[in-house]
């Protein structure tokens, strides 16, 4: 069995440009064994082409690996994993958004969203061992909803605190947790699906 630090690991990151002090930017730069999706144009909110560059992405790797999702990243991951079959070793999906209710303003709305193939939200469980970081004020996901999705996915939750939506305007930048979650999830000897 392979170790956490061999198996490939895959950053999903949200519909947000490069943040450097991001975790998931931190994350990928520590991990030698870590590639991110491309990111695309933020006024490119088709869930289909990213869902495509996230195929791409597992495509180049040729062997199972981990997915670290975040906020529309877990989407992305959910959205995948309806679509495609590919070996995945598990995925940490945190601070999943619930797009099935009104964002904050300055986010899209359902209409856009719906638009663009993000609704209905899938709630099938996922064919890989999974984990969803979910805090509990987030203002992207209310617990009850993200905790809905958990049970959906065939995930475990794991309630992370008051977080907010795990990003740096909620004061992260390092997120330690990542790597306990993805140590978890590489020594699941289940983990290929």
């Amino acid at each position: 069995m392979s170790s956490s630090a061999t198996i490939p690991v895959v950053i999903v990151p949200g519909l947000r440009e490069h943040v450097a002090e991001h975790w998931q930017t931190l994350l990928e730069a520590k991990l030698a064994n870590a590639t991110c999706v491309p990111r695309m144009d933020r006024e490119t909110l088709s869930c289909a082409r990213w869902v495509d560059a996230l195929d791409r992405s597992l495509a180049a790797i040729g062997e199972p690996a981990i997915l670290v999702a975040h906020s529309a990243g877990c989407m992305i991951a959910v959205h995948w994993a309806m679509r495609h079959v590919r070996a995945i070793k598990g995925a940490l999906l945190a601070a999943p958004p619930d797009f099935e209710s009104p964002l904050p303003a300055g986010y899209p709305t359902q209409d856009v969203l719906r638009d663009n193939g993000w609704l209905p939200t899938p709630r099938t469980p996922l064919p890989f061992p999974s984990i969803v970081a979910a805090s509990t004020n987030d203002p992207l996901g209310r617990f009850d909803r993200v905790s809905e999705l958990a049970a959906g996915w065939g995930s475990r939750l794991a309630d992370i605190g008051a977080v907010g939506h795990l990003n740096p305007a909620s004061g992260f930048g390092e997120w330690p947790v990542a790597l306990d979650f993805i140590r978890e999830l590489g020594a699941n000897p289940a983990g290929v699906a």
